[in-house]
């Protein structure tokens, strides 16, 4: 492999290796989104909630401002009060969420992202193994794998945007305002990162094409 290419996939490899890390923070934390209910009386406490893909936290707030009717990016400061979703811990309470969490929602964007962390392992052990001499092949399946990480995070974040969205719209829900936090920003950037790097990684670990119409791809320049 030439210096120009080799250069151009360790720049590749860097920016996945963001994405991977953005891919952690985001599957590990709980700010995934950002809730709050209507307040019908002023001097109301605001009990406000941000949550991830495995448990939820929630923010006791005093409201004073008489104009303001709801918790709608409060700073959620003071004590917390954290637990995980009742379905992947049966033992700790969630009655916040009992009847307005989407389960199934709820567990399939969590598998998906866990399955997006073993893509980047796997793909992460084959770029690491294609340092070896003559193993440049290895950064072409590592670069479907980088892909594959990107495609099941986006899919993971269009679950968890439709549970919210679920959520909010049912009849026994409390909440009526909520935005995207930093951690669904993690995830979006790290698709970027891991899926337009995974295809660029395919492009630079090909071999070269044929330049002229007399050669094939065995004529192409040896790969070191």
């Amino acid at each position: 492999m030439s210096q120009t290419r080799t250069l151009k996939v360790r720049v590749t490899l860097f920016f996945i290796l963001v994405g991977g890390v953005l891919a952690m923070v985001a599957v590990v934390t709980d700010h995934w989104a950002l809730l709050s209910p209507h307040l019908e009386h002023h001097n109301e406490t605001c009990e406000a909630a941000h949550f991830g893909l495995w448990r939820i936290c929630t923010t006791r707030v005093a409201v004073r401002d008489k104009e303001d009717k709801n918790c709608d990016r409060i700073t959620l400061s003071g004590d917390k009060n954290c637990s995980y979703f009742r379905h992947f811990n049966p033992g700790e309470s969630s009655e916040i969420f009992e009847f307005t969490t989407q389960k199934e929602y709820s567990i399939s964007a969590a598998a998906i992202a866990i399955f997006s962390l073993g893509f980047i392992i796997v793909g992460s052990i084959c770029a690491f193994l294609s340092f070896g001499n003559k193993r440049d092949y290895l950064l072409r399946p590592a670069s479907m794998f980088y892909a594959f990480a990107g495609l099941c995070l986006i899919v993971s974040v269009e679950v968890m945007r439709q549970s919210v969205k679920r959520m909010i719209d049912s009849e026994d829900t409390v909440w009526i305002e909520y935005y995207y936090s930093w951690s669904f920003a993690c995830a979006c950037a790290a698709f970027t990162l891991l899926f337009l790097g995974g295809l660029f990684l395919l492009l630079f670990s090909l071999p070269r094409m044929p330049q002229n119409p007399w050669e094939s791809c065995m004529d192409a320049e040896p790969e070191h």
